[in-house]
């Protein structure tokens, strides 16, 4: 495969068919008496959440607004930017894809789009031609600069377009429109693609190979962000840590370089894979105080038979020496972790190695997953596979054992005052308010009117304050509001 940076060709093209689809939706707008809306319904990780933020700003660059209802609401153009990752997300998006049939049947303007990670899996593809007739449009990830041309090539043929390319692309954000979808926190991707191959993923297919953006544009990218007053940036990639920029830039220099800006209260990133991962990245979350103190690695497993399986170059030893280092170095950080159970050929005895990894690491928060084979990858055609029973039996296991040190870490935080960027409106309403600390630990909290602060749900999203911890549970903990920072 090819890596291909953009040209003044491609921003040629993209303008071009921006500015016709802009005139084609004013005219069908005009037509139907109204202004014609999108929907853009994303799955999985921050990556797809960047590039749904890119999509919803080349719409909005054809003239488009975005459609004011949930998920699932009706508009003129529906894009699904989906996850070929976790198999319930292939499960969400042909169940929502049924949904719009009629929609469609009963307005043939609407425009339906497939892009994102499955499109890279051929299985999926076929299905939705096979099955989905109605769908206008499927592209993959690497062609989202590519979309506002694809998206008016199929417009003007009237059939169904599938441009699935062998080629991995690398567009700089400058090269789109971004709507960025909160107030306080910026997602700025950094590289794209994976070259690790672990047997049981399907990004190195999906995302193509590792290609890095250009430091310099990056830098320009975060300056400009400090100037329009977000005050967190959370740096993406599918593996931070192996950044390779020109003149030998390291993801250290990018970290080190974000946080010169003290505009920005928070400098996050993710992910980070442990063969990677150097001591002065450490170093710099160590010393410099709006980085985050959070670090989340992969463990994957705690067996190095199963590591070795799952083409992790590393042994469980080696791990939990980066957790010691971590925990040594940066003064009250928190470690979380990605865990896998079930893997092809585990053994108990495998199973048992994770939890004892566990009980050394006391990962503040894990996320864990049951096993399912990915189409394409080299797990998926093991024939060693883990009955279902079994591994729901050792899931359960896994869960009680991490929800027991989230917790643990949690109630560590109980009757201090911690510093908080608000989020915005928790999920539990009522007025309670969400927000993250320094070592990404969620908090709720209610606002005494005593304060006599202005409590609108957007006013006081990006504000840093002072929350009274007075409860934890396994994933966050509840507080009281004590004072907004700078008042």
């Amino acid at each position: 495969m090819a890596i291909i940076r953009t040209t003044d060709t491609d921003r040629q093209d993209f303008d071009s068919a921006v500015n016709e689809l802009k005139e084609y939706f004013s005219s069908l707008g005009a037509r139907k008496g109204r202004t014609l809306t999108y929907n853009v319904l994303t799955y999985g990780c921050q990556l797809n959440e960047s590039d749904s933020e890119k999509l919803s700003g080349m719409l909005s660059a054809m003239g488009l607004e975005a459609s004011s209802g949930g998920e699932l609401d009706d508009a003129d153009v529906i894009v699904f930017n989906t996850c070929s990752i976790r198999e319930n997300a292939d499960r969400h998006l042909f169940g929502n894809l049924g949904v719009f049939k009629t929609l469609k049947k009963n307005d043939r303007d609407v425009i339906i789009a497939i892009c994102g990670c499955m499109m890279k899996v051929p299985e999926n593809v076929a299905r939705i031609k096979k099955s989905y007739p109605y769908v206008d449009l499927v592209f993959d990830p690497q062609q989202l600069h590519r979309f506002p041309v694809l998206l008016r090539d199929s417009i003007r043929d009237r059939k169904q377009l599938v441009n699935i390319s062998a080629d991995d692309y690398i567009a700089e954000d400058s090269f789109f429109p971004i709507d960025r979808k909160r107030k306080f926190r910026a997602l700025v991707p950094i590289m794209y693609g994976c070259n690790n191959f672990c047997s049981y993923c399907i990004v190195p297919y999906a995302r193509g190979r590792e290609r890095s953006r250009d430091f310099e544009e990056i830098v320009r990218e975060l300056a400009d962000l400090a100037s329009k007053g977000y005050k967190e940036v959370m740096l993406l990639g599918q593996n931070v840590n192996s950044y390779k920029g020109e003149g030998g830039k390291t993801f250290a220099d990018i970290l080190r370089a974000a946080s010169d800006f003290k505009e920005f209260s928070r400098v996050r990133f993710m992910s980070s894979h442990p063969k990677d991962l150097s001591d002065e990245v450490i170093d710099i979350m160590a010393e410099r105080p709006n980085v985050e103190k959070h670090l989340h690695l992969a463990m994957q497993s705690g067996s190095d038979r199963v590591l070795r399986e799952m083409n992790r170059p590393y042994t469980i030893e080696k791990f939990l020496k980066i957790a010691e280092q971590f925990r040594t170095k940066v003064e009250g950080g928190s470690l979380t972790t990605d865990i896998i159970v079930g893997f092809p050929g585990e053994t108990e005895e495998d199973f048992e190695e994770t939890l004892k990894a566990i009980e050394t690491a006391k990962f503040d928060a894990a996320f864990t997953f049951q096993y399912s084979a990915r189409p394409g990858t080299k797990a998926a055609s093991f024939e060693n596979q883990i009955p279902a029973d079994i591994v729901t039996e050792r899931f359960g296991r896994l869960t009680e054992y991490t929800n027991r040190y989230a917790e643990e870490s949690n109630l560590r935080l109980v009757g201090k005052t911690m510093e908080v960027l608000i989020e915005g409106i928790s999920k539990a309403g009522d007025m309670t308010f969400s927000g993250r600390t320094i070592t990404n630990h969620l908090v709720n909290f209610t606002i005494p009117g005593e304060l006599g602060i202005d409590i609108g749900p957007d006013m006081l999203e990006g504000r840093l304050c002072e929350v009274r911890i007075d409860h934890a549970r396994p994933y966050s903990v509840d507080g009281v509001l004590v004072s907004i920072k700078g008042e």
